[in-house]
């Protein structure tokens, strides 16, 4: 059997076993304020200021206004044995990520790596979730919980749990990703698609 021959009746066994179970959270986004507000709040407590400036920042660096929100640079698959780099740089065009693939090897074990920047005043709830396709099936589902953050003038990285690459034949050949930036507003902050080729070896 050649990479990718895999049936529908196989691709709906693989759905199933990576069915997604994520437990509902009764979370509830704390009340909107702007980092300014916080700022101001308590403002003649010396040592209450410093450790909001520990946690928020100084907040003192220039904001471009016309900046997005919150703007996601880069994703890179974080993998020891891997012989090059595995980059996408997301601040081009998305829609070339789809004619090229990344390949990993099969059992290996990575990371998914976002860098991203956020701009102006406080994010709340950001989410990292993508949509692992094969043949045009959905077979997996994953949700990230990314956290709350402030703007700064440095980018943040966020790094997903480990993972372990598919092995055996039913697993080799390509598997289409649909990403998204997400956040407790809603809010799409970035949607990209892209690919990855699952490989007996990495120079295969």
């Amino acid at each position: 059997m050649a990479d990718d021959e895999v049936t529908p009746e196989q691709l709906a066994a693989m759905a199933a076993e990576n069915e997604d179970c994520t437990e509902q959270v009764n979370y509830k986004a704390p009340a909107k304020k702007s980092v300014q507000e916080i700022h101001e709040l308590d403002k003649d407590d010396e040592s209450l200021r410093k450790y909001k400036e520990t946690l928020l920042g100084r907040n003192d660096f220039e904001i471009d206004p016309n900046a997005p929100m919150v703007q996601v640079t880069q994703m890179s698959l974080i993998c020891e044995t891997a012989p090059n780099p595995l980059v996408l740089d997301l601040t081009g065009d998305l829609e070339g990520f789809k004619s090229q693939a990344f390949v990993l090897k099969e059992g290996v074990e990575y990371k998914i790596k976002i860098s991203f920047k956020v701009n102006r005043e406080i994010v709340s709830g950001l989410k990292y979730v993508q949509q692992t396709y094969r043949k045009g099936m959905r077979i997996d589902k994953s949700e990230y919980m990314v956290g709350s953050y402030c703007a700064r003038a440095d980018e943040y990285d966020f790094l997903t749990t480990a993972e372990e690459a598919p092995t055996g034949l039913l697993a080799r050949g390509n598997y289409v990703i649909k990403s998204k930036f997400t956040d407790d507003d809603k809010h799409d902050h970035l949607t990209w698609e892209w690919n990855l080729n699952i490989k007996k070896d990495w120079t295969e």
